[in-house]
């Protein structure tokens, strides 16, 4: 029998950990799995949080179990639910990743930004519309 895994994978947030997350609604997510026909499952806890590894006979089951109330409402519950929580299928760290997936720094991150000079303007009032400087010496110059 070919089985169909499933993970989800959920880091620590803002709104908590993930451990803690996983001691509060895990046992919740493991019996709805049980009572709609998973065949395995593992909970793993790591440093960076928690993943939650499923396996069912046919990808119609996941369906049925991803839609139950109370998996969407643990799964709303997450830590950080921007940045911090994944479902995909397959079993956990099988893309040979073995740290979670955080999003990449920002290029440049840090880093100051580049003054911008002050820049004056000029407008002159009337005449060709063309400044010349002037070459009079200052003695000749009329004051004014």
């Amino acid at each position: 029998m070919e089985l169909r895994w499933w993970s989800i994978e959920v880091l620590d947030g803002p709104r908590g950990t993930a451990r803690a997350w996983s001691d509060s609604l895990g046992n919740a997510l493991t019996e709805a799995a049980v009572t709609h026909g998973a065949y395995r499952w593992e909970r793993h806890t790591h440093t960076w949080g928690v993943l939650f590894e499923i396996a069912f006979r046919t990808d119609e089951a996941w369906e049925a179990f991803r839609g139950l109330p109370v998996v969407t409402a643990a799964l709303d519950a997450v830590p950080d639910p921007a940045y911090g929580f994944f479902v995909y299928q397959g079993r956990g760290g099988s893309g040979g990743k073995t740290h979670p997936r955080r999003p990449h720094p920002i290029a440049g991150g840090g880093s100051a930004e580049v003054p911008i000079p002050d820049v004056r303007e000029f407008i002159l009032l009337g005449g060709s519309g063309a400044w010349e400087p002037d070459t009079t010496p200052a003695w000749v110059r009329q004051p004014s």
